[in-house]
């Protein structure tokens, strides 16, 4: 060994160990383009799923408001979209991700996309693109927004409505929304919400049960100490909308996963798509077992939901159960919305596509649940529950109570009557039928 040594010319002893060391950057430089690349990807499928879900819960609600309410339910959700898309490049994206900021919030600016073509110097090699990573988080947003435009449905003026998105948005989505997931006061205390139960969904359905109170019910559905049913005009649409976002919900927690660069990452987001779907399933059979059990027939409506809110339930941690904690987990969140919804009627909250209980309490079960298999504690999950439906719902009242005595919120009891399709629209969904 020695003798091949001193037949190695000196300066070829100084070359060999820089051109291995040379080899080894290129090959991590080499793994964290592909982890670019792939994460990108993984944002990219993820967001263009979970935007699909947009279609869902317009065909949801849809089909579950009278045939005289279903065109404003159409413009609601495609305006609401559309704000949340300006509104979070504006000011909600930055806001949400402040960077190094550890505080309450941090307002930040519009949102700068990577230049045309960006080098790979100026890339940020250990994650993804801006323009992914923007886009992914935007339609969480918008499906927060989408919550309480169900809700609030068949009473409600359409420029109030879209004032209140606006708010919600820009400014109290991203500032609560940083608190976890920008880095904030609750990240840092330990608070635990992977893909958010509490961090998107019960955040709308605390801005919906804000609107529920302030708007009152919907004109003859509690008369004479009686809950007055008043069936949607579509279940077949509804259903329809259910799948859709079941199908979004694969994008929704497995692009959560944040990364798609190793084996191991890709690995998680199959788990996660498996456990997602393992949790819908059993939402949807607990509420059709206790349908047919507590009223003698199974309920279309209570299944439908059963599977939401099987998927919000086990939102808040997808990937360290295994199917069967996504089973009972899933199915925790079936039962609690065949309970709540005849519990709000006795409160006489009208919520018409009953996205409260859908989430709101499962939102808050599912959040409570990743004690079960993550590694927060009770008491950490309990005081972000409590961070974010203070925040969001006093923020909330407060903006409804705005709106009402400014602007108004609530249509007259005519055009209630008459249907917001005609009064708000001057046209109809279905304009060969009579009003329903």
């Amino acid at each position: 060994m020695n003798l091949m040594k001193s037949l190695i010319p000196a300066a070829a002893l100084v070359v060999l160990p820089q051109m291995g060391l040379a080899q080894e950057a290129a090959e991590g430089e080499a793994a964290l383009h592909t982890q670019y690349i792939f994460t990108t990807l993984l944002f990219l499928m993820a967001g263009f799923l979970v935007f699909f879900m947009a279609a869902g819960f317009a065909m949801l609600e849809g089909g579950l408001v009278r045939s005289k309410n279903v065109a404003m339910q159409m413009i609601k959700n495609i305006a609401l979209f559309s704000i949340a898309a300006i509104m979070y490049w504006l000011v909600g994206f930055n806001t949400m991700y402040p960077g190094d900021f550890n505080g309450f919030f941090a307002l930040g600016g519009p949102t700068v996309l990577d230049a045309v073509g960006v080098a790979p110097a100026d890339a940020a090699l250990d994650y993804a693109s801006i323009g992914s990573d923007f886009f992914f988080q935007l339609v969480f947003v918008a499906a927060t927004a989408s919550i309480v435009s169900g809700a609030v449905a068949e009473r409600i003026k359409l420029w109030p409505f879209l004032i209140f998105v606006i708010v919600l948005t820009g400014i109290l989505y991203p500032i609560s929304g940083s608190w976890k997931w920008g880095g904030g006061w609750l990240d840092a205390m330990g608070f635990s919400d992977f893909a958010g139960s509490t961090v998107v969904h019960s955040v709308g359905g605390w801005a919906a049960l804000a609107g529920c109170l302030i708007l009152g019910p919907r004109i003859g559905k509690y008369k004479d100490g009686k809950v007055h049913p008043m069936p949607g005009s579509n279940l077949a649409l509804a259903t329809l909308g259910t799948f859709i976002l079941w199908l979004g919900w694969f994008g929704f927690n497995g692009g959560s996963q944040l990364a798609m660069g190793t084996v191991g990452d890709v690995s998680d987001v199959s788990r996660i798509f498996a456990n997602t779907n393992m949790a819908a399933a059993s939402g949807a059979i607990a509420a059709l077992i206790m349908t047919q059990v507590l009223y003698k027939k199974p309920d279309l409506t209570m299944v439908l939901n059963g599977a939401l809110a099987g998927l919000v339930s086990i939102t808040a941690e997808p990937l360290a159960p295994t199917l069967f904690g996504a089973l009972w987990i899933g199915a925790v969140g079936g039962i609690i919305v065949v309970f709540a919804v005849p519990m709000l009627d006795k409160f006489k909250i009208d919520d018409v596509v009953g996205a409260i209980p859908v989430h709101l309490f499962a939102g808050i079960w599912g959040t409570i649940a990743v004690i079960f298999y993550g590694e927060a504690n009770l008491i950490t999950q309990l005081t972000g529950i409590v961070a974010y439906g203070v925040f969001t719902f006093v923020g909330a009242l407060i903006l409804w109570t705005i709106l009402k005595a400014t602007v108004g919120i609530r249509v007259s009891e005519e055009d209630e009557i008459n249907g917001l399709d005609m009064a708000e629209l001057g046209m109809e969904a279905y304009p060969e039928f009579s009003k329903g």
